[in-house]
């Protein structure tokens, strides 16, 4: 039976050791929580770090630690102190955590902690190796291993791979300044399907892959290393029903099993016409934006001072990273704001701001959340934020106004809530006066609605789809398109073209003989290509074909000497064993004078494209320019083409990273049919990668062999992964 390995910075696990006594139960966050019924499913298995390091860990101690957490269904991860220090606290949350999250000024690049980010990352794929299993499928979790998912599929491609990233995926304009980028896409892209929690931060990683790697991005497939690796997005929820249900018991709680905060809070509400409790729930962490938060309040209270003495901000910072300056800085500021806003507004009867700096236990978190009339979070940027929608999930009277930031995630599907830009203190303000007047009616129309959407789509649900999502792509459609050639495939290929007697090889040239280059000129035949070809073709009954969209002029430069047959420009000329060029199809070329100004145009427009005029065609080449740009105006000038050459006998191809006016008559596929008619062959064998070779793909007959590069939808049998592949293949052809 497969099973579901879960993989995460931390176990689901609050493993504690004092005095020698070991002290397990489980934790209570939102990813646990969503985890908990795949984890509980058959023989599924969580994997990650215990919270304790080996130098705190007898041998015997670890082995108990080990037994306990076995119970648990859980495996560890041995972690040093020097492995915390450096890829947790330092790479983890001193680079990738301050860089995801917009704040360049507090992210450093250290090139010790990238290394032990790699190292830890290694340490994780060696314990996950030794649990998985072929047809297995793991789940990893979040920033701490972004290069998790490549090392996992390099040593077992037979695995089926998900990861989740929590937290924001920045845009390329930021991402770009990392240094080792290039190795943490590479890394993610391990995965068969990456999910994000909103669609912004799908389009920003999109983007970056697209830019920095150059890979082909298909709405959101990425065809990469022979595979097709899904993105999208699955906007984390939470267990709403155990919000909810905590809400309607404390509502209905005597007096006497009330909290003393419960009491407190009563108490508050009783004393004054009127009074009304803002919430504030965060770590204390800067991206939260808590400084900001207390100026707009207390803006608030200067610019409407009739709330005076009515309305009272509880700030909730739970300590986070403590040890660390950036949060230490955070904490004397926000103390700092408190007191100073307590000391101008106070009264002897009133503090508007009632701060608590320390987490607090599930029931009073629940006092806090049904005892406030509005909840005010204003983070600058956070991936998801779920005490927004914790809150929401509390109000069982269907009252209460959410002001919510929106840069947080939750934000894209709560927009019945209060949205602000947490920098704009006049904003956030008016916002809170609207809150504080809102009518009853108009909160419970807001709050029906968004408890509905809640309820729906719970964080069981979110884990649901996730891994639909990722089964899904066991059956990819464009991958069923072709199979992949495998070893076997290729010797029982070899073999038949070794024991026939006439052979074709069809073999396209840019993208299958040779990679792309930037410049198509610098895309010239090497020593080893030609020591193949003329292998190949010294082979009896062999005819060894190149057949191409590039022009007479530049083949009969590479090919100058060599006897191969060449087909130039898509079939328009031909040349077999060295004697003349023969023209295969007359065409005109008088239409390019009227095109090639509109070419020019997008030149202009476009830097880093340009124009390769051939004798019977015009290609506009857009390798060099930004990939986005680029898309976006081959899609513009394929639009402009295809209105003004409809009656012109003309067509657009488009090709890899070019687009090409030609005529309509000319194709590869009738270049190959008349070669087909030429001579009787009982082996047949075609190449190429892109689109202008499916017409050569669909002409051969039922009994020819079709291979296509990459793993794009295609006519072809077969897919093989790149050019290094293709020169494999050729070169078993010609061994002896």
């Amino acid at each position: 039976m497969n099973k579901t390995i879960i993989v995460s910075n931390r176990l689901p696990l609050q493993v504690k050791l004092e005095d020698s006594q070991l002290e397990i139960k489980p934790s209570v966050g939102g990813l646990a929580t969503g985890m908990k019924s795949v984890h509980a499913d058959g023989n599924g298995i969580w994997v990650g770090w215990s919270g304790l390091t080996e130098e705190q860990l007898t041998p015997a101690l670890q082995d108990r630690v080990n037994a306990e957490v076995q119970k648990e269904k859980c495996v560890t991860v041995p972690l040093t102190t020097e492995d915390v220090d450096n890829f947790y606290l330092g790479f983890s949350n001193k680079t990738l955590w301050p860089l995801f999250h917009y704040f360049m000024e507090y992210t450093t690049f250290e090139r010790s902690e990238w290394e032990s980010y790699k190292a830890v990352n290694q340490k994780f794929a060696d314990v996950v190796l030794e649990h998985v299993n072929d047809g297995d499928t793991v789940w990893v979790h979040d920033y701490q291993l972004l290069l998790l998912p490549k090392l996992l599929r390099d040593k077992n491609p037979n695995i089926s791979i998900g990861f989740f990233l929590h937290i924001p995926f920045p845009s390329f304009e930021i991402f770009r300044t990392f240094p080792w980028r290039e190795e943490l896409l590479k890394g993610m892209l391990g995965s068969d399907l990456i999910g994000f929690h909103t669609y912004d931060y799908e389009r920003h990683f999109l983007s970056s892959v697209k830019r920095i790697l150059r890979l082909d991005v298909k709405f959101n497939d990425i065809l990469y290393d022979d595979r097709n690796i899904k993105v999208d997005s699955f906007p984390m929820g939470i267990d709403y029903n155990k919000f909810y249900n905590a809400a309607v018991a404390n509502t209905n709680q005597k007096e006497k099993e009330k909290s003393e905060l419960q009491r407190r809070l009563d108490e508050h509400i009783k004393t004054s016409l009127g009074a009304k409790i803002i919430l504030s729930i965060d770590r204390l962490d800067y991206t939260k934006g808590i400084p900001k938060r207390l100026r707009a309040f207390e803006y608030f209270l200067n610019k409407y001072p009739e709330f005076k003495e009515k309305v009272r901000l509880i700030l909730l910072a739970v300590p986070s990273r403590s040890n660390v300056p950036q949060y230490q800085k955070l904490k004397r500021e926000t103390d700092e704001l408190v007191g100073r806003i307590n000391g101008k507004f106070a009264t002897v009867s009133w503090t508007p701001v009632w701060y608590f700096y320390r987490s607090m236990p599930f029931e009073n978190l629940i006092d806090l959340y049904t005892s406030s009339d509005v909840a005010l979070i204003t983070p600058i940027r956070d991936g998801m934020n779920l005490v927004a929608k914790e809150y929401i999930a509390t109000r069982t009277n269907q009252d209460g106004v959410l002001i919510l930031s929106e840069m947080a995630g939750a934000s894209n599907e709560m927009n019945e809530a209060l949205l602000i830009n947490p920098n704009n203190f006049e904003q956030i303000a008016d916002t809170i006066k609207e809150a504080l007047e809102m009518p009853l009616e108009d909160q419970q129309n807001r709050i029906a609605i968004l408890q509905n959407r809640l309820k729906r789509y719970s964080v069981e649900k979110w884990a649901e789809e996730f891994l639909d999502a990722l089964e899904g792509t066991k059956s990819n459609d464009e991958q069923a398109q072709s199979t992949k050639l495998t070893p076997q495939l290729k010797q029982d290929i070899a073999k038949a073209f070794k024991t026939s007697n006439k052979k074709l090889l069809l073999l396209d040239f840019d993208g299958t003989l040779v990679g792309f280059k930037n410049n198509p000129k610098d895309a010239k035949p090497d020593a080893e290509l030609f020591k193949t070809l003329d292998a190949l073709h010294a082979k009896d009954g062999v005819d060894l074909v190149i057949i191409s969209g590039r022009d007479r002029e530049t083949f009969e430069d590479w090919f100058a000497n060599k006897p191969y047959t060449l087909v130039t420009d898509h079939g328009v000329w031909l040349k077999q064993n060295g004697k003349d060029w023969e023209m295969l199809e007359h065409l005109k070329n008088d239409w390019m004078s009227s095109i090639l100004p509109i070419l020019e145009t997008f030149v202009d427009r476009t830097p880093g494209t340009f124009i390769e005029k051939k004798r019977y065609s015009l290609a506009w080449h857009f390798r060099k320019t930004d990939p986005e740009l680029g898309q976006k105006r081959a899609i513009e000038l394929s639009t402009v083409l295809t209105s003004l050459i409809s009656n012109n006998d003309l067509s657009v191809l488009k090709g890899n990273k070019v687009t090409e006016i030609k005529s309509s008559n000319v194709n590869k596929g009738r270049a190959a049919s008349r070669l087909l008619t030429k001579e009787k062959y009982d082996f047949m064998f075609a190449i190429g990668d892109d689109w202008t070779d499916e017409y050569m793909f669909e002409e051969l007959p039922e009994t020819a062999y079709t291979v296509k590069v990459g793993i794009k939808k295609t006519n072809a049998k077969y897919h093989v992964k790149d050019t290094s592949e293709v020169r494999e293949l050729l070169n078993t052809f010609a061994l002896d």
